[in-house]
């Protein structure tokens, strides 16, 4: 089913339904984010080490999704917000650049090829949701990466603890703003189901990540 046919309009504004997207299609709940949270085997540091290169991969880079929707925001509330948020996320770029230097290389893993053109295929995907001239896409897709953000980031913390390494304070917009900003980004109907095109396509891309960094788990215990 459709994701905006999945949220009843009649009873959800579309900031409600956009937080409630994140919920249902989030990074939160995926089980190999739980299990990296929560790792300390034998092979915790390696799997916790893949996970943060390939995030750093994904949105260690500039200009990265919020700047690139910035970039192509006219003037108003929501280039107003992207700014902030942009200001915001380059602390967690930069902890997540840092943090990469930190846990050592790029553990040796099976189909390195084929989890490049992944990697490649997800930027490229992330990158054409922010640049979107659909009214609400990049918007959908900013704000859903600042509402999932929170689940990455207790993966990166986790790293951080193991590495004996600082963790910066978490200063992303929070619920209210993400829910001022959709309300001042969207206007009826089809800016609504851009934005849930948008969110839908970014929660898609990170529970992606999710998967292919559990596929390169096992493929390194085979």
């Amino acid at each position: 089913m459709a994701i905006n046919q999945a949220f009843d309009r009649a009873v959800m504004t579309a900031a409600e339904a956009q937080l409630a997207r994140v919920d249902a299609q989030g990074s939160a709940d995926h089980p190999y984010r739980l299990a990296l949270v929560g790792a300390s085997g034998h092979n915790s540091a390696r799997d916790l080490a893949d996970a943060v290169h390939l995030f750093c991969s994904l949105y260690g880079r500039h200009p990265g999704l919020i700047e690139l929707a910035l970039n192509n925001c006219p003037a108003g509330p929501v280039r107003d917000w992207l700014r902030e948020a942009s200001d915001a996320y380059e602390r967690e770029r930069l902890y997540l650049v840092r943090l990469t230097a930190s846990v050592g290389p790029l553990p040796s893993t099976p189909g390195a090829a084929e989890t490049e053109a992944t990697l490649v295929a997800q930027r490229h995907a992330i990158e054409t949701l922010a640049k979107s001239e659909r009214r609400g896409c990049a918007l959908g897709a900013a704000t859903a990466l600042m509402a999932d953000w929170h689940a990455i980031r207790a993966v990166l913390d986790r790293a951080a603890d193991r590495m004996g390494m600082q963790k910066p304070v978490l200063s992303l917009p929070d619920q209210d703003s993400i829910v001022r900003v959709i309300a001042d980004g969207t206007d009826g109907l089809p800016s609504e189901r851009a934005l849930g095109f948008g969110g839908e396509q970014l929660l898609l891309q990170n529970r992606g990540l999710f998967d292919l960094l559990e596929a390169r788990a096992a493929a390194r215990i085979d």
